[in-house]
């Protein structure tokens, strides 16, 4: 059965599905259609808690796009039993590392008012296990690339997507970023990764990917001063300009995130992508 602990953290259990019945929130017919698990409380303490965080950290976020993430981590534990998407197996400690710490790219990009609309396109490159892009698409009516190298991580988000109703806008694509940028170049609005590489890195792989004028959005645990120092040279030669770097402490201790804030403002000074592996194995710092 499904319990709740005395701390207030939560255990899902996902074995013979069937829709839960709620009685603390609105909507439940859309809640039932898309949380059916068994055990309604331990969904309901997740919601709660992601909420309250939401609120402590000022996210502007909805029971909707609470219960599309609650989900997204259901479906991705669940997920993880088969293939390798997360270290993180317990469900009250995935829901503030994966959960809240994408939604911490929502608070920023509120906060920068790039509330992105149906016609626009954001990026999550090195996608895992749909984090943060796809906890953004159920928060966001863009459209949404989830990008990964490893092709079962893709199939699982494929399957994330279409038992969250998002696949008519959430594309899941397996492949290589110096490759795929050379498919999509220059058509993104947002590009976001999450502890992918070193800043330097991330400027050089997004690059090719943005449109003029468009944001790169990236998440760290705490860069030192030797990796700040090369992404101020690489930004610089790659036509960003720097806009915001925003610090979070995660909740019971849980750890320091800060989160980078790019925009593309004029024409690279190296011509891009180059070709796969060089931007880890001769990196543009040390030119």
């Amino acid at each position: 059965m499904t319990k709740l602990l005395a701390s207030g953290s939560f255990v899902i259990d996902w074995i013979h599905p069937m829709v839960a019945t709620w009685n603390e929130f609105e909507n439940q017919a859309w809640l039932d259609s898309q949380l059916s698990i068994r055990g309604a409380e331990s969904v309901s303490q997740a919601l709660k808690q992601l909420l309250a965080m939401a609120d402590a950290f000022d996210i502007k976020l909805g029971l909707r796009e609470a219960s599309m993430a609650v989900r997204h981590l259901q479906l991705m534990l669940a997920k993880n039993e088969c293939v390798n998407l997360t270290a993180i197996k317990e469900p009250e400690k995935a829901l503030i590392l994966h959960s809240l710490d994408s939604l911490l790219f929502l608070k920023v990009l509120q906060s920068h008012n790039l509330l992105l609309d149906k016609n626009q396109k954001l990026l999550d490159m090195g996608t895992g296990g749909g984090f943060p892009g796809l906890t953004l698409a159920g928060c966001l009516p863009c459209q949404v690339t989830l990008l990964d190298s490893v092709g079962k991580k893709v199939k699982a988000c494929s399957e994330f997507a279409d038992d969250l109703l998002l696949s008519d806008r959430v594309q899941c694509v397996h492949g290589r970023l110096e490759e795929y940028a050379k498919v999509i170049h220059g058509s993104q609005d947002v590009v976001v990764a999450r502890a992918l590489a070193p800043l330097d890195i991330l400027l050089e792989y997004a690059e090719p990917y943005l449109k003029r004028n468009g944001y790169l959005v990236f998440g760290k645990g705490k860069p030192d001063e030797e990796e700040l120092s090369k992404a101020e040279y690489v930004s610089s030669l790659l036509g960003y300009s720097n806009v915001s770097r925003e610090t979070f402490e995660l909740p019971y201790g849980m750890g320091h995130r800060e989160i980078f804030v790019y925009q593309k403002t004029s024409r690279s000074k190296v011509k891009l992508p180059r070709k796969n592996g060089e931007a880890r194995n001769n990196p543009l710092a040390n030119r």
